[in-house]
């Protein structure tokens, strides 16, 4: 009787550490595409990542670098108040994109200018995402909004 209950245990063991090591290797595989590193204008012009790394970079697009192509094509430097990168953008822009605001986008380095494939503006006059926030505190340029603690 004890020998079975021993050996019960054993193969209750197994089966969970097979399940646990699946789930795991299931949630790793989901993953693989959906994790976007945040990096400041500055991380990006100090150290470039590898041309087919996805990654998000965020700042506020600088005044003066907003120029529109042909279509739906734009160009633009986005800066954290230390460094500017050029970033490069086919698309359709939120509404509240504009010179000077805050904004996100996701995409990739390539020869030396931010492919974006996506871009995301600050909702309203007081919002700025938090990464933003943080990479132009760490510059020392951040001015917190009027009416903000």
């Amino acid at each position: 009787m004890k020998g079975l209950k021993k050996k019960r245990r054993i193969q209750i063991i197994i089966v969970a550490a097979a399940a646990l090591t699946l789930s795991s290797a299931l949630v790793g595989y989901a993953f693989r595409g959906g994790i976007n590193y945040f990096r400041s204008p500055t991380q990006v012009a100090e150290q470039a990542p590898p041309a087919n790394e996805i990654f998000r970079i965020g700042g506020l697009v600088e005044k003066g670098t907003l120029v529109r192509g042909e279509g739906k094509t734009i160009t633009f430097e986005v800066t954290d108040g230390n460094k500017a990168v050029p970033v490069h953008y086919t698309g359709v822009l939120p509404d509240l994109f504009a010179e000077g605001a805050g904004m996100i986008a996701t995409g990739h380095m390539k020869n030396g200018v931010f492919e974006a494939r996506e871009i995301l503006a600050k909702h309203d006059s007081t919002y700025m995402p938090k990464e933003v926030i943080d990479a132009l505190k760490k510059q020392g340029t951040y001015v917190a909004p009027k009416g903000s603690s």
